[in-house]
């Protein structure tokens, strides 16, 4: 399955989706660097936003954009043709200010997603009712043309909402891939990310099963680290709050995190190994808000950091246990939180989201 290397002979060709987002541009940039002809899809190649691809080592000679969407079957089919493996990175959820919150409604609480205003309300739920037909006709049309247009491997980029959505699940209990939400207690506090990610990886597995098709399903969690991409993306603008302090407070909550860098890596090792198969939970480490707030204030002190937690009434939350081991064995290593949150916030000043304020000069690394 992997790229050839000697110098003449051509190199394998593959499409990734969704090639202009945070996690799709680094998987580009990790196939490039492999050797790989990449074929990235998006919905305006054209767009100055997809500019950022074409300024990659490699892609004047091994890159080229397509017009595709996942719900036009016969543009996936013009994507496809030729190649012997699909990434499929594109999400249902776009980078517009109403897609955004309905991503947000996958980090929240049912207490936090009831705070949010009628008119938060009524521009959300719309959208996230769309999510999930959208999201499993979309994963059924990738992995019906992809097995039409004979790839013979589909690497598919769920999402840890995937897994850890479970009220129920005791605190004793080791998060892996065995592991699932709870669809119904999802869709009740309106975490339909969650529903969409979960029903589009069953689709996919199911739909792969049928066709003899090679599935490896990557489950990344809050992705950290440098940006691509000249837009915001969620979780660098969710850094980028916190530094600033516009986020007014830190909820009593713990989250997984995992360096983007490590999920594309993650992503071409599941394409490369040929005993890679089902599902791979792609965390880094597990923590409290409120250590990686600490995290930030440590290692910029300049910065106007949040600094009031929230008071809920319940005791602090504690991290939870996971495994990673299935990626470790495929080889992946995994960056340290402080060098992700480092660089996340280099980028944001480097890209303009963040303005640089001097300080002394010491290591932080």
């Amino acid at each position: 399955m992997s790229s050839k290397s000697n110098c003449g002979e051509e190199k394998e060709l593959v499409c990734v989706t969704g090639a202009g987002g945070f996690i799709g541009s680094w998987v580009v940039k990790e196939l490039l660097q492999r050797g790989y002809r990449v074929r990235g899809t998006a919905r305006d190649p054209a767009d100055s936003k997809n500019a950022h691809l074409l300024a990659l080592e490699g892609a004047k000679e091994r890159l080229t954009l397509c017009r595709a969407d996942v719900l036009d079957r016969d543009s996936l089919h013009a994507a496809f043709a030729g190649c012997h493996g699909v990434f499929h990175v594109a999400s249902p959820v776009s980078n517009d200010p109403v897609s955004r919150r309905c991503y947000l409604f996958h980090f929240q609480t049912e207490q936090q997603c009831a705070m949010y205003s009628a008119a938060d309300a009524a521009c959300v739920r719309p959208r996230l009712q769309e999510l999930v037909p959208v999201a499993v006709e979309g994963t059924r049309n990738v992995i019906n043309v992809a097995a039409d247009e004979g790839a013979r491997r589909v690497v598919f980029t769920s999402s840890y909402g995937a897994v850890h959505m479970d009220p129920n699940r005791s605190p004793d209990t080791v998060l892996d891939e065995t592991c699932w939400s709870d669809y119904d207690f999802c869709k009740r506090t309106e975490n339909l990310y969650c529903c969409a990610k979960m029903m589009a990886e069953i689709t996919a597995t199911e739909e792969a099963a049928a066709r003899g098709l090679q599935l490896a399903v990557v489950l990344p969690c809050m992705t950290m680290g440098p940006m691509l991409q000249q837009t915001l993306n969620f979780s660098t603008n969710h850094v980028a709050r916190y530094l600033m302090g516009t986020k007014r407070s830190i909820p009593n909550a713990v989250a997984a995190y995992v360096d983007v860098r490590d999920v594309a890596r993650a992503h071409v090792l599941a394409y490369e190994r040929p005993s890679a198969c089902g599902r791979y939970l792609c965390i880094g480490t597990v923590l409290h808000r409120a250590q990686l707030v600490a995290m930030l204030r440590e290692l910029f002190p300049q910065y106007p950091v949040t600094a009031k937690c929230e008071d809920d009434g319940k005791p602090l939350a504690k991290p939870f246990k996971f495994s990673n081991q299935r990626l470790r064995d495929l080889g992946l290593e995994f960056t340290p939180l402080r060098k992700s949150l480092y660089e996340t916030v280099v980028c944001l000043q480097q890209k303009g989201h963040l303005p640089v304020i001097q300080q002394q000069q010491r290591a932080y690394l």
